[in-house]
């Protein structure tokens, strides 16, 4: 039977996608049916999902055999009773390509202070050497794919990385810590601190005012994660006593970020609209027709979602 595929997302993304998993399907060799519209839901065999997505019922859809994330982040979509599918979440080339360059060239950014070279182009030669990355201790909250991805980089570069994580992970050539004593210490070596864990119940304000203290005085915290990693009432007291030096954050609690909101203003703090990792079409396309292919071979999906971790 040939399968049916529903592209339940944004009109906009369908006319991003349409091409790239017509062009997947083909070269991998699967007849299938690929369509926006629900049609009738009992002859549906995978969704190929936004969390976003008017789909938010999944009992009618009797025939599926599995939800295809096109996010990385399935907070808004793993605790939802109606899902009783497997549920895979998104990891390709490209989306953690973009995380590695965005957490690269931020973490470069703030180890040679290129903010304050940028600022004081004034005529006057005021030397400032930094230090070389190996005596820049740099700590990533998160060591899953995109934490370790990055993790590597950085410590390819000469920096000395440790990773936390709730698990104890092993990554070449990074510090892997864990548990409530291990977070401890990552915290308090980070002179650059990356967050990039999943959102759960046990990250939720993980960064709060008393992990925010343990923080050496000056770090710099990057935040490409989520925005509700962070406490930002007390992130906001943190800039303003000087302990910590700078926040550069890329995801917020509200999206797109309020004009209003504090952290366009304060000197310390740099924006940028959530465009750390970015969904490819075209290698995000390669993994969903992947996924495809298992279930149509009875293989094991990539990227299955832990409901009981929540990521």
């Amino acid at each position: 039977m040939t399968p049916r595929l529903l592209f339940a997302a944004s009109e906009e993304s369908w006319h991003e996608y349409e091409g790239h998993l017509i062009h997947s399907l083909a070269a991998a060799g699967i007849e299938a049916e690929l369509s926006p519209q629900a049609g009738p839901p009992e002859t549906v065999d995978y969704i190929v999902y936004a969390p976003n997505s008017t789909v938010q019922d999944f009992t009618p859809y009797t025939r599926l055999k599995a939800v295809l994330s096109l996010w990385a982040g399935v907070e808004h979509v793993v605790g939802n009773p109606t899902l009783r599918v497997p549920l895979a979440r998104m990891v390709d080339s490209g989306l953690t390509e973009g995380m590695v360059e965005w957490v690269t060239g931020h973490t470069l950014r703030h180890h040679l202070n290129i903010d304050h070279v940028l600022a004081h182009q004034d005529g006057e030669w005021n030397r400032h050497v930094p230090p070389l990355a190996r005596h820049r201790p740099v700590t990533i909250l998160g060591l899953g794919a995109l934490g370790a991805a990055c993790a590597q980089a950085l410590a390819n570069l000469g920096f000395p990385v440790t990773g936390w994580s709730r698990t104890r992970r092993k990554v070449e050539g990074v510090t892997c810590l864990s548990g409530p004593a291990g977070l401890e210490q990552a915290l308090a070596r980070a002179q650059i601190l990356i967050l990039l864990l999943p959102l759960t119940p046990g990250t939720e304000d993980l960064l709060h005012a008393a992990h925010i203290d343990q923080l050496p005085k000056g770090a710099v915290i990057l935040n490409p994660g989520r925005g509700q990693l962070i406490d930002d009432a007390a992130l906001l007291a943190a800039l303003d006593s000087g302990h910590v030096g700078h926040a550069t954050l890329d995801v917020f609690r509200t999206e797109p970020l309020p004009r209003d909101h504090p952290y366009w203003a304060h000197p310390r703090v740099t924006v940028t609209p959530h465009i750390a990792s970015e969904t490819r079409p075209d290698t995000a396309s390669e993994v969903i027709v992947e996924n495809v292919r298992r279930g149509e071979a009875g293989e094991p999906f990539l990227h299955l979602v832990d409901r009981a971790r929540g990521y």
